[in-house]
């Protein structure tokens, strides 16, 4: 297989691959390479914050106003945690794919819970142990976790007052897009799922007295349907399988879509709804690896921080700073901006956020200056962001890996190193500009490579 083909493959299924494996691979065939990677990703390593301090909490202890207080406020402190530990997850994944995936289903299956961190470590352990598996039962648990009852109302959903916001969300969102639905559909779908509930650690419950048993008209099909009869008449829609094999395309192929692609995606995925072998037929064909489809998606945030650290390991010496780094890039994991979730593609990019992105590199790799609310902590740091206070320099302090980047990359000249760090195609301008300082160190050369526009794209 080809090295830039690889090199596309491993930039779009995790975050970049080192020369050593690049030289390693480049001797197998496609076939080989996607079947080890999703051998690599076959086990599932839940993500997971100390919640010892809910041990002894009991239902009674909310009624005690500073206990209730005290709780929310710790609750609050251990999503931040939760949020630093996936950054340290991505960046140093053992499980690769996996991980791309579950960054990819947290943008589709949207739910933000951060008022409790038991809800929101279930919740985000379920994605990741579904992301490639079948999108049926995926769909079901997700109606059924605490942290998506309480984010999209459907604990306030009884018999006798329903609440349409997880339905309507469940079809706009989650399974057939926008218009392909009808009001109706929203209010019959809404009956199947009242009495959804959980108890107090968050295990789903049904309450039959406030489930709706009557009969419902659902996309012509009528009967006793329950939440996951629901979902499984949805799911016998064509466009929802067209539905969700156009985001993956958008996600890991291209923004703008080929309809050829996706009518092909769509047969292979209708048949039985297995994600792995939707994923496996986009990255076992020929279109994935077009030249138009490489070096033309713009990183996230996290894939960009990722990214650095797989050419450059580091590390925060203050972990919670990294929560600034997200705010200022405009991607919070935990804090997604609403049910929609994150725009994508150039939406990730603005006047702001392309400054901070090409000055990044330097505030990571050579603890230089960022600027910052004058506060004295992460929390507030982070809620003041956007106030007139902005006055204060701080150094994001981190432990650069050095040793390790001169090992991995000592058999690439300078020259050599803008080819693969960069995918996509380069500015005259700015190659001229690289091929002047190619004899400066190798250090301060990367960073160069890592603080240009071309490095946005993968």
């Amino acid at each position: 297989m080809k090295s830039a083909h690889i090199q596309h493959l491993y930039n779009r299924v995790g975050f970049g691959i080192s020369p050593k494996d690049l030289e390693r691979l480049s001797k197998n065939s496609k076939r080989e390479i996607v079947d080890a990677l999703f051998s690599s990703s076959s086990t599932t390593t839940p993500l997971k914050v100390d919640l010892s301090f809910l041990k002894d909490i009991q239902p009674g202890d909310l009624k005690d106003r500073e206990k209730r207080q005290e709780l929310q406020k710790k609750n609050r402190q251990k999503v931040q945690d939760f949020s630093v530990a996936w950054v340290e997850r991505i960046m140093n994944p053992t499980e690769v794919f996996r991980e791309k995936m579950t960054l990819f289903w947290t943008n589709h299956f949207v739910c933000e819970r951060r008022n409790n961190i038991l809800f929101s470590q279930n919740y985000n352990n379920m994605l990741r142990a579904n992301a490639f598996g079948n999108f049926a039962d995926f769909t079901k648990k997700v109606s059924k976790e605490a942290a998506m009852l309480g984010y999209l109302n459907n604990k306030q959903n009884k018999k006798k007052s329903p609440n349409e916001n997880f339905a309507r969300e469940l079809m706009e969102l989650f399974t057939l897009g926008q218009g392909n639905y009808t009001e109706t559909d929203i209010k019959e779908s809404a009956r199947a799922f009242t009495g959804y509930n959980h108890n107090f650690r968050g295990q789903f419950i049904l309450r039959k007295k406030q489930h709706d048993e009557g009969e419902k008209t659902f996309f012509g099909k009528t009967g006793n349907f329950t939440g996951d009869d629901i979902i499984d008449i949805i799911l016998q829609q064509k466009q929802c399988a067209r539905y969700i094999s156009t985001k993956i395309y958008r996600y890991f192929v291209n923004e703008n879509i080929h309809q050829n692609h996706i009518e092909e995606m769509t047969m292979v995925f209708y048949k039985d709804y297995n994600i792995e072998k939707l994923m496996r037929f986009v990255l076992l064909s020929d279109w994935f690896y077009e030249a138009k489809n490489m070096g033309t998606k713009i990183k996230s945030p996290i894939e960009f921080l990722a990214g650095i650290n797989t050419l450059v390991p580091y590390s925060f010496e203050r972990p919670k700073q990294v929560l600034l780094i997200q705010r200022l890039l405009g991607q919070e994991l935990m804090r997604p901006p609403n049910v929609a979730g994150w725009k994508t593609g150039r939406y990730w990019i603005d006047s702001n956020t392309l400054v901070r992105r090409l000055r990044l590199p330097s505030i990571l790799l050579n603890n230089a200056a960022i600027t910052y609310a004058d506060t004295g902590d992460e929390e507030t740091m982070l809620t003041d962001l956007k106030s007139k206070k902005l006055k204060r320099k701080a150094f994001i302090k981190t432990k650069t890996d050095w040793n390790s980047f001169e090992k991995n990359y000592a058999k690439l000249s300078n020259k050599e190193l803008i080819s693969f760090v960069l995918t996509s195609k380069i500015n005259p301008e700015t190659k001229n500009l690289l091929l002047k300082n190619r004899h400066i160190p190798k250090k301060d050369f990367c960073i160069q490579l890592l603080s240009i526009p071309e490095y946005q794209l993968c």
